[in-house]
């Protein structure tokens, strides 16, 4: 195993490790860090070929027209679509065992073995000889790679200490944000070569990456530490009653920011190429642009998750995401395009904030396991959401309707952050409550 550069150490309660011993941390830019970050851009570019090539896909398999209704404009009914994304999304409910898995045997052991099998089934779905096939297959992997990406967070954030840790969450989220604009990207510019197998067939790159994640990635010492004296029984049950009430208001705010993230998201590059008919040079500068707001919103998120605080910080990008969303899907390229990069920088700056809040929030020893709680809470809220909006938009292919009805909302939910406690500037072994 390499040598660290530098490590500090912080106190862990005596109930897992005894007086006055700690875990060995890292900063921010470290290589066990880079390590985690490469397994969620792979997790990005494996996830977001489904958003990116939603179109290419609707055309392929079904029959396209100019203009008339909103199914002859895509190639599939908004029904259609949205039942199969619903079904992609829901197998993201395996990702639960998948990351409760990682609180029996390692975050290492399980990062590697979800991102290898989640672009393996990337790569397959490019073979697909049908859109339900397209659904299948490509659902297969989706568990996978969303535990990945779950995964990576809970190793960066147990990798780092509280001055870091927003940093390194911010890192991942880059990361992951790199892989999915990457492929979103290479589908506008490239789609009438490569079509989507050509884009879902190019997940073999990050899986060559995959030896070099497992040399840079290391277990987390707090893991290590936890798992000495406490082995937990993963997934369900592993959530004891002391920790329930917290991870029933962080998976409230997960299934709400889903709702909304779901249909944006995914609808998004869709809209764009098949309803507003904007040209895929048009597209793919819209994904670099989305690429600088999407780092600003992450250098902003980050600094204000360490001076401001998680909660405010959060709450104000959830407000964001809820208001530039709607904007997005208002009916002119215009505000598809402004609403779309202020929407990326919205998200942005509410992903180191959520990020460190949650791995902050559990012990270790169950720490991963409400990392996949809130990812089914998120499952869940999307699901629903591509549901909500994908009927409300087949009314008069009113986008912008559905957008209102189904984004509004939940702006409401940001008051749910009041229900936990501010964690900046502490460390997750100072907010366990007494068991």
């Amino acid at each position: 195993m390499a040598a660290r550069p530098f490590t500090t150490a912080v106190p862990v309660p005596s109930a897992e490790a005894g007086p006055g011993v700690g875990p060995r941390l890292v900063g921010w830019r470290d290589r066990v860090v880079l390590g985690v970050v490469l397994a969620a851009f792979a997790s990005g570019f494996g996830q977001f070929g489904e958003v990116a090539a939603l179109g290419s896909v609707a055309s392929t398999f079904g029959h396209v027209a100019r203009t008339g209704t909103l199914s002859a404009q895509v190639g599939l009914s908004a029904t259609t679509l949205g039942v199969g994304l619903a079904v992609i999304r829901l197998a993201s409910l395996g990702a639960l065992p998948l990351t409760g898995l990682a609180d029996r045997v390692g975050r290492r052991t399980m990062l590697l073995a979800t991102v290898s099998v989640g672009l393996v089934a990337t790569v397959v779905a490019a073979v697909s000889p049908g859109y339900w096939w397209f659904v299948a297959i490509f659902a297969l992997g989706r568990p996978f790679l969303s535990s990945t990406n779950a995964l990576s967070q809970v190793s960066a954030a147990e990798q780092t200490s509280s001055a870091d840790r927003a940093k390194a969450v911010a890192l991942v989220a880059a990361g992951y944000g790199v892989g999915a604009g990457l492929t979103a990207i290479i589908h506008s510019l490239g789609s009438s070569v490569l079509g989507f197998r050509g884009i879902f067939a190019l997940a073999v790159v990050p899986l060559a990456l995959v030896p070099l994640m497992a040399r840079w990635t290391t277990e987390t010492d707090r893991f290590t530490i936890a798992t000495a004296t406490d082995h937990p029984v993963p997934v369900l049950g592993a959530v004891g009653r002391d920790f329930r009430a917290r991870l029933a208001v962080v998976s409230g705010l997960a299934f709400a920011i889903s709702f909304v993230t779901g249909p944006a998201n995914t609808f998004v590059f869709l809209f764009a190429q098949n309803v507003v008919h904007l040209a895929g040079g048009v597209v793919a500068v819209m994904v670099v642009g989305a690429g600088v707001t999407g780092l600003a919103g992450l250098l902003a998120g980050r600094w204000m998750t360490d001076h401001v605080g998680r909660r405010p910080t959060a709450a104000l990008g959830l407000v964001g995401i809820t208001a530039f969303g709607t904007l997005t899907y208002a009916g002119t390229s215009g505000a598809l395009i402004v609403g779309y990069l202020l929407s990326v920088f919205a998200g942005s700056v509410f992903a180191p904030a959520i990020g460190s809040l949650l791995n902050e929030l559990f012990p270790t020893s169950v720490r991963a396991s409400a990392a996949g709680w809130f990812l089914v809470a998120g499952v869940v809220g999307a699901v629903l959401g591509l549901i909500v909006f994908g009927a409300v938009a087949q009314v008069d292919n009113r986008f912008s309707l559905a957008a209102v009805v189904t984004f509004l909302p939940v702006a409401a939910t940001s008051l749910l952050f009041l229900a936990v406690p501010e964690t900046r500037g502490r460390e997750p072994e100072d907010l366990w409550p007494a068991t």
